[in-house]
């Protein structure tokens, strides 16, 4: 009896992807080889791992390789695997729907380019697609590892909203992709064309792949091995080029650019494992669009069998832009042999994986700056968030992190707290800092001023994370970390003294200040950190900081309603005037537009704009 062809409809997203795909994607369009190949060496090593505990699955067949072939008559590519093969449900599940969570972020990504970017394909599960960058027709022939010949599928599709389904005869396990080429893709139908391809792409693919050799301008019935099909991490660093390292970046990594930096280890004893971890030179797309909640960790190996795609045991998340591979002789998995147990043994590796990472990066800042400086524009608010989450690496990981500074140069982030702690006088005890919504409200805050008339450094950190990160590190190398805004400033005896007095003296006007404000303040004091603005606002050592608190409440988040404490220069001309103001009316204004203007440079949102506009009006008009 002969199966019928079932037609369906793509899933919506996929049609997207296909059209952006198709219509978008001009400049390396050789990617899909490159992606092909990655899926075929995929469905190899699930067959090798589904092999341990079932043997038969390899059924006589047990030599796992990748074909790649080419007919210029027919005008085809094929790229074939006697890997872990399809059934039905699953080649409707692959090739028809998409369930990665990132999809929606590619096809925002791709739609946000002029020309779609290459670097996007592979990086969100959608790499099988990029066939038809080349291909006006795709048939795909698979059948599962382990079913009979007669339950073969047959999968084909123009790219255009629809794919056909039909059970077919296939004598072989694994999977077929036939790429049926476009008119004006005869480059890709020269053997030349697609083993250079190949050897750029996919040398380091731990299985071999074949081509035909070529005899009288046609393929022969010679099969020849043109990869290095060996796991690169095995061999010794003395063996390997610095080209052999960047291309098993870029295949591992789906990645057209050089990695930054890598490190390659081997540790031998009562537990053995290899580790070779990348450092990108920029984001990957995933974490730039899909941040802590997107799939990532290293690819891991158990005896060079391969085990997981994304470890993330095996890496803390604040290192989750690190690519790599880890190869370890045993560890122990749970009854689906799929994820990894929590153990000891496990904890070693991650531990010995973090240390890699932070020396390499250390080497970095040391040895190569400009390097250094590269990586942190990219992953330096990532690395934070280690500051939090491991307490361990706690002092390592601040001492790679970098600011601005009011003796830096202007936004550049270059200052380490090395840097700060190196310039202190010798009676500071204290890391002074300040955070704000951007650079230059950090560098323009009222708060520093009695810091600049007493040249003392202070940092501006102006990134999101920063106020969240502080609150873990409190000190670095024995200093405390204070924010200049927050809690009572130190004072010798003498400003003590001076200070008394002039709160003293100002004691009709702050009164007359809390009178005027009511409940719009918490208190109004004299201030210590003003020489030239006439009112900031101050907060106490545990009160969040009204820049993010602002986001947080924009974000949805219940945040706690504070009163502020407004701050004051009794010596400035507003707070004279507000002091002999006798109209109530206009006294009112001045007050509440020195609290206004407090609370906008501080990042807090003023709660009724329109009544800010019409109070100014009134004052600018006399």
């Amino acid at each position: 009896m002969t199966a019928i062809a079932e037609t369906r409809k793509f899933e919506a997203e996929v049609a997207q992807v296909l059209h952006l795909v198709t219509h978008s994607l001009y400049s390396h369009k050789e990617i899909f080889l490159r992606e092909l190949i990655s899926n075929a060496s995929d469905a190899c090593d699930k067959l090798r791992f589904e092999s341990i505990g079932k043997p038969e699955l390899l059924a006589g067949d047990a030599e796992l390789h990748i074909d790649v072939s080419w007919d210029a008559d027919q005008r085809t590519v094929t790229v074939r695997d006697n890997g872990v093969g399809m059934s039905r449900e699953e080649i409707v599940a692959n090739l028809g729907t998409i369930a990665s969570s990132g999809t929606r972020r590619f096809l925002e990504a791709m739609s946000a380019e002029q020309k779609g970017d290459a670097r996007l394909i592979g990086q969100f599960g959608v790499g099988f697609y990029s066939a038809f960058v080349v291909a006006d027709k795709v048939t795909v022939l698979s059948r599962r590892a382990g079913v009979p010949a007669g339950e073969g599928v047959k999968w084909e599709s123009d790219g255009k909203g629809e794919y056909s389904l039909e059970q077919v005869e296939l004598p072989e396990r694994g999977t077929a992709i036939v790429l049926h080429l476009k008119a004006d893709e005869d480059t890709f139908l020269k053997r030349w064309e697609l083993r250079s391809l190949i050897t750029r792409y996919s040398d380091h693919v731990a299985f071999p792949i074949r081509m035909p050799e070529e005899k009288d301008g046609k393929p022969s019935e010679t099969w020849e091995t043109v990869n290095a099909a060996s796991a690169l991490w095995t061999k010794s660093k003395s063996e390997l080029s610095d080209e052999e390292y960047q291309s098993f970046y870029k295949s591992l990594g789906h990645d057209f650019n050089d990695a930054l930096a890598w490190t390659h280890n081997r540790v031998e004893g009562n537990q053995s494992y290899i580790t070779l971890l990348y450092l990108p030179s920029q984001p990957p797309f995933e974490l730039m669009m899909g941040g802590r909640d997107e799939r990532k960790g290293l690819k891991l190996y158990i005896k060079r069998v391969f085990i997981m795609d994304a470890a993330e045991a095996l890496l803390p998340n604040y290192l989750r832009f690190v690519r790599g591979v880890v190869d370890a002789d045993d560890l122990p998995l749970n009854v689906s042999r799929e994820i990894l147990q929590h153990n000891r043994q496990l904890e070693r590796i991650k531990a010995a994986c973090v240390k890699r990472v932070l020396d390499l990066i250390e080497k970095l800042a040391k040895d190569e700056p400009e390097k250094f400086h590269t990586f942190y524009q990219a992953f330096g608010n990532t690395l934070k968030e280690g500051i939090a989450e491991d307490q361990a690496n706690r002092e390592r990981i601040a001492k790679l992190l970098r600011f601005a500074s009011t003796k830096g140069e202007g936004s550049a982030r270059n200052v380490a707290l090395d840097d700060y702690i190196g310039r202190m006088p010798v009676s500071q005890d204290t890391i002074w800092y300040i955070t704000a919504d951007s650079h230059a409200a950090a560098a323009g805050s009222p708060q520093l001023e009695a810091f600049k008339a007493k040249d003392i450094e202070v940092l501006l950190m102006s990134d999101r994370i920063d106020e969240w990160m502080l609150g873990s590190l409190n000190e670095y190398a024995g200093k405390k970390l204070r924010n200049v805004a927050k809690g009572e400033l130190p004072l010798d005896e003498e400003a003590k003294k001076q200070q008394e007095e002039a709160s003293k003296a100002a004691e009709p006007l702050l009164n007359k200040l809390k009178e005027l404000l009511g409940d719009r303040v918490g208190d109004v004091k004299v201030s210590a950190r003003l020489t030239d603005s006439p009112s900031c606002l101050a907060l106490s050592d545990y009160e969040m900081a009204p820049h993010l608190a602002r986001l947080l409440r924009e974000a949805g988040h219940d945040m706690p309603s504070s009163k502020p404490t407004l701050e004051i220069n009794p010596q400035h001309a507003l707070l004279k005037r507000v002091e002999a103001e006798s109209d109530a009316g206009k006294a009112k204004d001045l007050a509440n537009l020195l609290l206004e203007q407090a609370e906008i440079a501080a990042g807090a949102p003023l709660p009724d704009p329109a009544a800010f506009v019409q109070r100014l009006n009134r004052v600018l008009l006399g």
